[in-house]
């Protein structure tokens, strides 16, 4: 195919998918069944992570908890339980350990067979000034929030692909598509997942494995604890969210297939403006996402875990 035809092409997609999504913002998409499906939620000892087991549990599927805190899982399987989930196994396991990661992903394959849907949800802040962050703070945020969906993916995506079936979730943050001050070590690896979980999804299309669905999430602030003490400058137009509405809207695009989640709405606007804007004005922008009270708010805390 000469150029011309190529960039013919280029433009064709690029208008009819952008009327794909236009049409599908107003119409309600239908959902997939996902019974029988074995779905794995890594830091499901408490905040979102519990919340998107709660919303598991009616839907007739094994669900696969793990997360470094195994009281915190206890009491997650408890709920779940409680709310008619009859197949649930737990596993303590420190995400960001590549070994540990290895290990427990062979019994959960050994005990209950092949996850067919991954939630990388596990993350931690510091909450701290870039040099006031210790280099063992900040290669710990790297491992726990983007190197552990390099270690899951290997481990659990080439029954997906063999079987052309499954479903790759990455929570990630707002603060993984723009710079945020005092959360240098947070944001860079929020970049760096979801910067990785568009890479992967682009190599499953190019390698025609279009059965295993990609579903990258980037929430403003969740109001779990992880930030807590935060405020927002503009309440309206980038509020701090509630965990039950942000856990609701993650397994509704998992089971609506949508590649990319940004809450609130208001973030899809945002992103758009900031490549528009020159860097002086997208630096404000940036200071203005961030919590206004942020640093305040972590002084002296250290680490918070989602």
């Amino acid at each position: 195919m000469n150029f011309l035809l190529e960039t013919l092409q280029l433009i064709v997609l690029t208008i009819y998918y952008h009327l794909e999504s236009f049409i599908k913002f107003f119409i309600p998409q239908r959902k997939k069944d996902v019974t029988g499906e074995i779905v794995l939620i890594t830091g499901a000892g408490s905040g979102i992570g519990r919340l998107m087991a709660l919303e598991f549990a009616t839907l007739d599927v094994s669900l696969v908890l793990w997360d470094i805190n195994v009281d915190g899982l206890k009491e997650t399987a408890k709920q779940v339980k409680e709310k008619g989930a009859s197949r649930v196994h737990y596993y303590q396991c420190d995400c960001g350990d590549r070994e540990v990661v290895y290990r427990v992903a062979e019994q959960v394959k050994n005990e209950i067979g092949d996850v067919t849907i991954l939630i990388n949800n596990a993350g931690i802040v510091s909450g701290n000034k870039f040099m006031d962050t210790p280099d063992a703070v900040v290669e710990k945020t790297l491992r726990v929030n983007a190197m552990s969906h390099f270690w899951t993916y290997k481990a659990f995506l080439p029954a997906m692909t063999d079987k052309n079936h499954g479903h790759l979730v990455s929570v990630a943050s707002s603060a993984g598509l723009i710079g945020v001050n005092g959360l240098a070590d947070y944001c860079a690896s929020k970049f760096a997942a979801v910067g990785f979980a568009e890479s992967v999804a682009l190599e499953l299309i190019a390698a025609g494995k279009d059965g295993v669905k990609t579903t990258i999430v980037c929430p403003y602030f969740i109001n779990t604890g992880m930030f807590d003490g935060c405020g927002t400058k503009w309440p309206r137009l980038l509020p701090i969210l509630e965990p039950d509405y942000v856990a609701k809207k993650i397994v509704s695009a998992i089971l609506t297939d949508q590649v990319f989640l940004l809450l609130p709405r208001t973030l899809y606007l945002l992103m758009a403006l900031k490549g528009f804007i020159p860097f002086k004005q997208s630096v404000i922008l940036g200071m203005y996402l961030g919590a206004f009270n942020f640093m305040d708010a972590f002084t002296g805390r250290g680490k918070k875990r989602e």
